[in-house]
C-alpha cells in the first residue's frame, strides 16, 4: 500500500465544494498561516468556486457568524482565551469569494459546518455524495467538518493547497493522519481539472 494517485473523475452533478471560514474577520490580509499564505489559500480557493460555478457545481461558502456572542460554545478549557470580539462585517464571506452568484452560503456557531446547520439537507437533496474541503482553520474547522462528513458518508477530496493552520505542523498533521484515512489529498489545480 502506498500513496497511490488514481485516475479519477469528479461528477459536477454529484460534486459539491464546501469553503470552510473564508470570511473578512478569520482570512484577513497579514493573519500569519502556514504552510501556505492566507492570500494563496484565497486564490486558490477563488479557483476552485471559479471552476465549480462554470461546471454548475453546488457551492457551498460557509462562514462562522452570531448574532450577539450567546450561540457561540463556551467550554471550559485549559486554555486561557480572550472573549472574542466581533467587529462589523467580520462574518462576510471574502469579496473574492462574494462576487460568485449562485453559491449558498450557510452560517455555522461552531468549528464544524454540519452539525445545528442544514449543509446535510443540502447537499441530500442535491444528490451529492462527494464534497471538496478547503479553508481555514486545516486543524479546526476544515477538519471538523471533514470528520462529521465522514461520519455521515460523504466521500471527500482536500484541496490542500486551499487551506491553512496556525502551524505548519499542525496543517502537515491533520493533512497525513487523518485526511488521508478519510478521504484524497489533491491540490486546488487537480480537484478542479477533475471536474466533469
Amino acid at each position: 500500500m502506498g500513496n497511490v494517485k488514481e485516475p479519477e473523475e469528479l461528477n459536477a452533478a454529484t460534486t459539491a465544494l464546501v469553503v470552510i471560514d473564508l470570511q473578512n474577520g478569520i482570512a484577513s490580509t497579514g493573519r500569519e498561516l502556514h504552510p501556505y499564505p492566507v492570500e494563496q489559500v484565497i486564490r486558490n480557493a477563488d479557483n476552485l468556486v471559479k471552476a465549480f460555478t462554470e461546471k454548475g457545481a453546488f457551492v457551498v461558502l460557509v462562514r462562522v457568524s452570531t448574532l450577539d456572542g450567546k450561540d457561540m460554545l463556551k467550554p471550559k478549557t485549559d486554555l486561557q482565551v480572550n472573549p472574542p470580539q466581533y467587529p462589523e462585517g467580520w462574518d462576510q464571506i471574502v469579496p473574492e469569494l462574494a462576487k460568485y452568484q449562485g453559491t449558498y452560503t450557510l452560517a455555522k456557531h461552531q468549528w464544524g459546518a454540519f452539525f445545528g446547520t442544514d449543509l446535510d439537507l443540502q447537499l441530500r437533496r442535491r444528490g451529492i455524495r462527494t464534497i471538496v474541503l478547503c479553508g481555514i482553520s486545516t486543524s479546526i474547522g476544515v477538519d471538523t467538518t471533514a470528520r462529521e462528513a465522514y461520519q455521515l458518508g460523504y466521500d471527500q477530496v482536500f484541496a490542500e493547497d486551499a487551506m491553512g493552520a496556525s502551524s505548519r505542523e499542525e496543517h502537515e498533521f491533520v493533512c497525513k493522519t487523518i485526511f488521508s484515512r478519510i478521504g484524497r489529498i489533491r491540490t486546488s489545480a487537480e480537484a478542479a481539472a477533475s471536474l466533469t
